[in-house]
């Protein structure tokens, strides 16, 4: 009796075996993507990432390694330390859309001082002006004048810890007032945080056979901080964190000639968007592998993820996610590094001319264009002038833009660098 038992026992945990199996291989999911789902990254506050000053603008939008000038203050803070001028200010001014609109522009306002021989600060203050708005909700009403803006106010602290060696931080306040309050009376400006931390190493002149030289180099990590909403209903948007790693060496030709050639490396530190799909999980019933009217539906279609992983993370979780998240790899992960040459001549430190390219990946922007510039300085104060030429298919916001910077320094030769 006791042999039977086991033997029926077997017999009914065979056919359980095959009749699980059975079920699962009528089971299947069917995926559909979306074959227009764009994998560029995209950010709150993006006018961050507009090189508003015409020197940075013209050697191709960088500014990490370059040699220091008083709108370090965006590029790389530690720099100011390398003053040879006791303090400075800076204004610029870049039209934004100018082919289309003669209202929208990004406003710079610098100053930096330093404090003794290894110490320094700045502040500074970007405006992004979106021009007017003018709403009429009909024909007998007024019309109504809305200004969306965005802004920043940063304060930095550069220290040096050797001789051609510096590290800075910088805080960041920043305000993005868009939503139009004649549209939705609960609209107000969002606001955030974020810091910057930064290193700059700039090496001593040595003697290179005919010519002698110097060595510089940069990184920085910038817009560190909490995602920004405008309301309590609406959804958290990443800053535009990103790293920038750069190094550049100068040609000192002779006392009055000097050619300084940089480049960068920049990446956006912001999760990759995912590839996303409708699941539908069926049973296939005529064993086809298609879901078709033949077959029965399991519950409701869903969206989920096909490829990468989701965005919804904390800002420093998706730091650390931007480096391994694209849904194509490894080599779509290098698709979203931008890189950018340029080059800058100078005579008597008092005349200069510079040229720049950035390239950036056609999948993630396809932001390519050349630029182009000038600086005089006469009795202390600089003016910079740049021009871009977009090189891609994509129309650049600045493309045919003349931008300009205006420098004003004081205390000369207080500190000797070079």
């Amino acid at each position: 009796m006791k042999n039977l038992c086991k033997e029926l026992k077997t017999i009914f945990f065979c056919f359980f075996i095959l009749f699980t199996f059975n079920t699962i291989s009528q089971t299947h999911t069917d995926i559909i993507v979306n074959p227009n789902d764009s994998r560029v990254i995209t950010t709150g506050v993006p006018f961050l990432l507009i090189a508003s000053d015409a020197r940075a603008a013209s050697l191709g939008d960088m500014g990490v390694a370059t040699s220091v000038d008083n709108f370090s203050q965006y590029w790389n803070p530690s720099k100011y330390v390398f003053s040879e001028f006791k303090s400075g200010f800076g204004l610029s001014y870049t039209p934004y859309l100018s082919k289309l609109v003669n209202d929208i522009s990004l406003g710079n306002i610098t100053y930096f001082n330093r404090i003794n021989e290894r110490s320094a600060f700045a502040a500074s203050l970007r405006y992004f002006s979106l021009g007017e708005i003018e709403i009429i909700q009909d024909e007998f009403s007024q019309a109504l004048i809305e200004k969306p803006n965005e802004m920043t106010l940063d304060i930095s602290y550069s220290l040096r810890l050797a001789d051609q060696f510096s590290m800075g931080i910088a805080l960041r306040y920043l305000r993005s007032d868009l939503r139009i309050q004649a549209v939705d009376e609960s609209a107000k400006a969002a606001s955030s945080y974020a810091v910057d931390i930064s290193a700059f190493y700039q090496g001593e002149e040595q003697n290179y056979g005919d010519v002698d030289g110097r060595w510089r180099g940069g990184i920085i990590i910038q817009n560190l901080g909490p995602k920004i909403k405008y309301d309590d209903s609406g959804t958290e948007t990443f800053l535009p964190t990103n790293l920038r790693l750069g190094g550049g060496f100068d040609f000192i030709l002779d006392q009055f000639n000097k050619v300084a050639v940089t480049a960068e490396i920049t990446k956006l530190l912001v999760p990759t968007p995912p590839i996303y799909g409708t699941f539908t999980d069926y049973n296939d019933l005529n064993e086809n592998g298609v879901f078709d009217d033949g077959d029965e539906q399991i519950g409701t279609s869903y969206v989920g993820i096909v490829e990468g992983q989701s965005s919804d993370v904390g800002f420093i979780d998706g730091v650390f996610q931007s480096f391994s998240d694209a849904p194509g790899g490894f080599s779509e992960e290098l698709k979203e590094f931008t890189w950018a040459l340029g080059a800058e001549y100078v005579y008597d430190d008092s005349f200069a001319l510079r040229a720049g390219y950035f390239n950036e990946s056609e999948e993630k922007g396809a932001r390519k264009f050349i630029s182009l510039g000038a600086g005089f300085k006469f009795s202390g104060t600089k003016v910079d002038l740049s021009y871009l030429f977009s090189a891609s298919k994509v129309p650049s916001p600045l493309e045919n833009t003349l931008r300009f910077s205006l420098t004003f320094d004081f205390g000369a030769n207080s500190y000797i660098e070079y």
